[in-house]
């Protein structure tokens, strides 16, 4: 669970320091005073995308940490271990954001990336924010909550991965499906591309040779000077450094004699003896086969021209010109086996699109096998939010026609009825909140009121329930009021029983409920706006409640009520 949030120079927060704890956390506050800046922080933390444009006006950086204590699951040591993380049940994530741009993100101390704490996060905590009721109408969400409450992930990824081969191994039949005229045209820019890269017959370190002997070329009377008086100190010369160095040899040989520490420097002078005659050869061969040609460097010109004037056109080096010389010979080779190559291409979509059907079959056989219990868990607990006689149901409708139409290969696009990365499955939840009343699709006669509540109960049916894992509903009862925001409390409050929750609220019934009281405002300091959260004790929770419920003037009967309400959760 997330045990303390730190933020720090962010939108109107100065600096900021909350500890939440176990159960049902609320934080309330008027409309407008900053509550959703710290969902949104902490969804940060969960590895939500976050741009500079959060720092606070004058500051130059922000930050957002948070600690959680953490259960080590098989997966979630899996990705730790990945990373190298050490944990002792306790991670801090800590966000760092400049307007430099060198947004860094560290866990436990360890740099990692972005996408790395997008994976993590999804152990760390669930954010369920505004809007998501909206998102409930559209029958996609229906189908990823399915999936969510089945565990279908695995089935998911080998369906999308099946998916892609098929997609691939259509475009490449539309590509070997193109017009007669078209390869012929084709053909005939190839194999004079082709014959023109073979003609040059470039290799791959023949330029830097080729340059490296201009050089020396361009450098003959230089080269023989320098030889020359390198061969003379190294060897003809007579106090020479290979015929001083034998004489020290023999001295050192002698004191060897009387002194056992210099035979040890015997070995390494007679190699460095050999070092130095060896070199001086080198020297003298170098120097004898010194010639200037101007016949081979006009050769050598005309040959770096060549290289030049086909890498300029082939992209560039001689091992881009390559690289198209085998691209190109492959293309020929397709386009001049066509037939073969065609028949090929059939049969790898033939596979690929059984693969596909197979894969996609079992993934709609383990969504009608959830199907009915996943129906029957959300109806049942519909009454827990004062739904009492609501009826609910999931509907699928998977794909009959298996027909594909392959559409211009240029566009990459392949057109397949109702297959999808997802699979073939249309999958619509069908509801209706009155006796007598059939069940319709939902975005067709669900209230803003019933979405919210049947938004809550969707997802906390779909989600796993684990202790280890927080849970954040930014405003989830909106639309509601009275009895069923009191109902909506309940549940929030049965649901932090087993997990930690985090809520965002601007309804009394749902604020009574709650094991820990954070009240959000702002203040106003020498002519600047920031936040500030206080946790609220008993006194204070009834002035809020009973502010909630009254509005700016606050009566004794609404403190009363208020206190009523705290004594009911």
């Amino acid at each position: 669970m997330l045990n303390l949030l730190k933020i720090k120079n962010i939108a109107l927060i100065d600096s900021l320091e909350i500890e939440f704890a176990a159960g049902l956390n609320l934080l309330t506050g008027e409309t407008g005073s900053g509550k959703s800046i710290i969902v949104d922080s902490l969804g940060a933390l969960a590895g939500e995308r976050v741009t500079n444009d959060l720092i606070k006006d004058g500051a130059d950086s922000a930050q957002i940490e948070g600690l959680f204590t953490v259960e080590r699951s098989k997966h979630l040591s899996g990705l730790l271990d990945e990373a190298g993380i050490e944990s002792d049940g306790e991670l801090i994530v800590r966000r760092e954001i400049s307007l430099a741009g060198k947004n860094r993100i560290f866990v436990n101390d360890q740099l990692v990336t972005a996408a790395f704490l997008k994976r993590l996060g999804e152990h760390l905590v669930d954010i369920h924010g505004q809007g998501e009721q909206t998102a409930l109408f559209d029958p996609e969400t229906h189908l990823e909550l399915l999936d969510e409450y089945a565990k279908n992930s695995k089935l998911r990824e080998r369906v999308a991965a099946a998916f892609d081969d098929w997609s691939k191994a259509t475009r490449k039949l539309a590509d070997l499906q193109r017009g007669e005229s078209e390869k012929l045209q084709l053909l005939d820019i190839l194999r004079f591309q082709a014959d023109e890269i073979r003609k040059a017959d470039l290799k791959a370190e023949e330029e830097s040779e080729l340059e490296e002997e201009k050089r020396r070329l361009n450098n003959v009377e230089k080269l023989n000077s320098l030889s020359s008086d390198a061969l003379n100190l190294l060897y003809d010369a007579d106090e020479a450094t290979v015929t001083t160095l034998e004489k020290a040899i023999r001295k050192i040989d002698e004191l060897a004699e009387y002194d056992s520490r210099f035979a040890d420097y015997k070995e390494s002078l007679n190699a460095a003896s050999a070092v130095l005659t060896d070199l001086s050869f080198a020297v003298r061969d170098f120097s004898t086969h010194l010639e200037f040609s101007p016949e081979r460097l006009a050769e050598i010109e005309d040959r770096l021209a060549e290289i030049t004037r086909i890498a300029r056109k082939y992209g560039g080096t001689a091992g881009s010109a390559l690289e198209h010389l085998t691209q190109s010979e492959a293309k020929l080779d397709a386009i001049e086996n066509a037939e073969f190559h065609l028949e090929e291409a059939k049969k790898r979509v033939d596979m690929t699109r059984e693969a596909y059907i197979s894969a996609a079959t079992y993934l709609s056989a383990a969504r009608s096998k959830a199907l009915p219990k996943f129906g029957k868990e959300v109806e049942s607990a519909l009454s827990a939010v004062a739904l009492n006689k609501a009826r609910f149901e999931v509907r699928i409708s998977p794909v009959s026609n298996f027909k594909f139409q392959i559409s211009d290969s240029q566009s990459g696009a392949v057109e397949r009825t109702g297959f999808t990365s997802k699979g073939f499955d249309s999958i619509e939840f069908f509801f209706s909140a009155n006796i007598g009343e059939s069940v319709k699709p939902l975005a067709k006669v669900a209230s803003g009121g019933e979405a919210s509540r049947l938004m809550l109960i969707l997802k906390t049916t779909a989600k796993e329930r684990r202790a280890g894992k927080s849970v954040v509903f930014d405003e989830i009862d909106a639309g509601i009021g009275g009895r069923v925001a009191e109902a909506v409390g309940a549940k929030l409050k049965e649901l932090a029983t087993g997990q930690q929750v985090l809520c965002v609220t601007h309804q009394a019934q749902v604020a009574s409920k709650a094991d820990d009281h954070f009240v959000v405002e702002k203040t106003m300091t020498k002519n600047r706006t920031s936040i500030v959260v206080r946790r609220l004790d008993d006194a204070e929770r009834v002035e809020e409640i009973a502010r909630m419920l009254a509005g700016e003037k606050i009566t004794e009967a609404a403190r009363e009520n208020a206190r009523e309400m705290i004594a009911r959760a």
